[in-house]
């Protein structure tokens, strides 16, 4: 499953690079990538993962990184 969310707040693309290396190393994750230029987040889960899951994990994962980001979801 693959999904795109909207980023508030992502201040630069060091932080997105961050976000996404941080994200990329999560159990269940087949891939992420972090766009500071378009504000989005894309990540692809493998088969058989629990999405919602998996997505809490990326919250807290971006909110260490950045406090100040949020994920529209």
């Amino acid at each position: 499953m693959r999904k795109t969310f909207d980023l508030e707040d992502l201040d630069c693309a060091n932080c997105a690079a961050k976000m996404e290396l941080g994200i990329k190393k999560l159990d269940g994750v087949k891939d992420a990538s972090v766009s500071f230029m378009t504000q989005k987040m894309t990540v692809e889960a493998d088969d058989g993962v629990d999405f919602d899951a998996l997505m809490k994990k990326v919250v807290k994962t971006v909110r260490k990184i950045e406090p100040d980001c949020r994920i529209i979801m």
